[in-house]
Formats: C-alpha cells, sequence, structure tokens
C-alpha cells in the first residue's frame, strides 16, 4: 500500500532526511521517500500503518502532516 501526505515546514535536505528518518522507524514501512520541493512524503507499507501513524511520527518530528 501507499500513502501520500503533504508535509509543511520542511526547509533543507536536513528536514528532508528527519522526515524520512522518522517514517521509516515505523514497522511495516518499506520504502519512504520525501519531496522537499513538492512538501510531500510518500509512504510504502504493508497495510497496518496508517495515515495516522505517520502523522504522528511527521509531528513527533517537528513538522506539519495532514
Amino acid at each position: 500500500m501507499q500513502t501520500i501526505l503533504n508535509v509543511e515546514g520542511m526547509s533543507c535536505s536536513h528536514c528532508e532526511n528527519a522526515v524520512k528518518k522518522a517514517v521509516s522507524a515505523i514497522d511495516g514501512v518499506t520504502a519512504v521517500e520525501v519531496s522537499l520541493a513538492g512538501k510531500t512524503v510518500s509512504v510504502t507499507h504493508d497495510g497496518r500503518v496508517s495515515a495516522e501513524d505517520i502523522k504522528r511520527e511527521i509531528e513527533e518530528a517537528g513538522y506539519d502532516a495532514g
């Protein structure tokens, strides 16, 4: 499955990496692509992961997700 969310607050490659690291740590996530220019994160997962799980990790990393 794939979930795509908008991410606000990213301004550099460090931000991209922080979001990628946070989301990659979720059990069941198999791939994460973060677009600084598009302000999105695309998450491939096994279906046990909800959009809320992803949003929570992004927000705990200090960014707004929606």
